[in-house]
């Protein structure tokens, strides 16, 4: 190799980029005053695409490759000139990375809930959160909309307004559906296609794509979810009598079992007196309703029969006078013979004032009663 040809291999350079991180969308090549030579080989990798900034201006895009960046293969150099010492010169041009390798796990949730109507709970408040996958689909677009002049651009600087697109048509689209609360979870999947079909062309105009996005969960407030919990494990127990009486049980194991002494025994004694008290109670409640399908029936043991109604006491008002109480039969026999008539106040228990007797439903009948005619003689 002559001195003239390791003169001008001092003037080649290598241009690459490997990305050592996991959130570096793009990357400028950085060199001295963005000096860079004739004949420089440019390496463009797998999952990357190199673009030649020359004068502010897009001027050439890269594809994965080795280039060797000279005229015949660069059309922006065919306008350089050459160094007048006999061999072209450097010139200067800025080359961007692009990462177009998919960019995963990329986080988005509401800030705060989405007041949403819902058929059964009426009112409620949903919070949402999940996971979406991006990549870049058109690097002059991005370039041009979103990197501008930033060397070193990452996921970070865009997450925060992709979340919040994400999340404005999630709640929009959420609140159209009109899904039931209790059914959104088996809604994900279709849910995560319609807000992929909604924002596809927002992405698309920051130069991205869309590739997936998952509805991890959709939640209520902790108050309402603990609510709901309990109205759950009611449908669970089922019967409420039966699982008192086992929780009783239990109670009872237990307090034997605890070797605290007297007070143990105390606790014991009164568990057993009102698991006794709710056995009988149960047993009445059988005995008074009958035999069952699932119980058999038990013999009821000696009781006393009930004492008797009280019958009607009926009060009169007679020259101005309170006289009573009567029983039915006197009044009727008052009635018989005159001494009552339709306009005589009267009085009993569960009447709120005083009445004539002709207006009670049980003594009017009484005043229109008359006696057959006398049969012929």
């Amino acid at each position: 190799m002559g001195l003239w040809d390791k003169i001008k291999g001092e003037f080649v350079d290598v241009i690459e980029w490997v990305d050592d991180s996991s959130d570096t969308m793009v990357y400028r090549f950085e060199r001295y005053g963005n000096e860079i030579k004739y004949g420089a080989m440019l390496t463009v990798r797998e999952t990357q695409v190199a673009i030649l900034v020359n004068e502010g201006r897009l001027a050439d895009i890269f594809e994965p490759g080795l280039y060797k960046l000279e005229t015949n293969n660069t059309p922006i150099l065919s306008t350089l000139q050459g160094w007048p010492h006999g061999f072209q010169s450097p010139f200067k041009a800025e080359i961007y990375f692009f990462n177009t390798r998919r960019f995963t796990d990329l986080k988005w949730g509401t800030k705060k809930p989405l007041t949403l109507r819902d058929r059964e709970f009426g009112p409620v408040r949903l919070r949402a959160f999940g996971t979406y996958c991006l990549r870049i689909n058109e690097p002059k677009t991005f370039l041009r909309e979103i990197v501008g002049t930033d060397g070193h651009f990452t996921t970070e600087e865009i997450t925060d307004q992709l979340r919040n697109l994400i999340v404005s048509r999630f709640a929009s689209i959420l609140g159209n559906s009109g899904i039931p609360v209790l059914d959104l979870a088996a809604n994900y999947n279709q849910l995560s296609s319609f807000v992929i079909n909604q924002i596809a062309p927002e992405f698309g105009a920051y130069g991205l794509e869309l590739t997936k996005m998952l509805v991890e969960n959709i939640s209520l407030p902790t108050a309402v979810e603990e609510v709901l919990d309990r109205r759950t494990s009611m449908g669970i127990v089922g019967d409420l009598n039966a699982y008192t009486q086992f929780q009783s049980a239990e109670a009872m194991r237990a307090a034997a079992d605890n070797p605290a002494g007297g007070a143990s025994e105390g606790i014991g004694m009164g568990m057993g007196f009102a698991m006794g008290q709710h056995i009988s109670h149960q047993l009445s409640n059988s005995s008074r309703q009958g035999p069952s399908k699932t119980t058999p029936p038990t013999s009821p043991g000696p009781t006393s029969p009930p004492p008797l109604p009280r019958s009607i006491e009926y009060y009169l008002a007679q020259e101005g006078q309170q006289t009573g109480p009567f029983s039915p039969e006197t009044v009727i026999h008052k009635i018989q013979t005159g001494e009552v008539a339709k306009d005589t106040l009267v009085w009993s228990q569960g009447m709120s004032n005083w009445t004539p007797a002709g207006q009670i439903d049980t003594l009017s009948p009484l005043f229109s009663i008359t006696p057959p005619p006398l049969p012929p003689t």
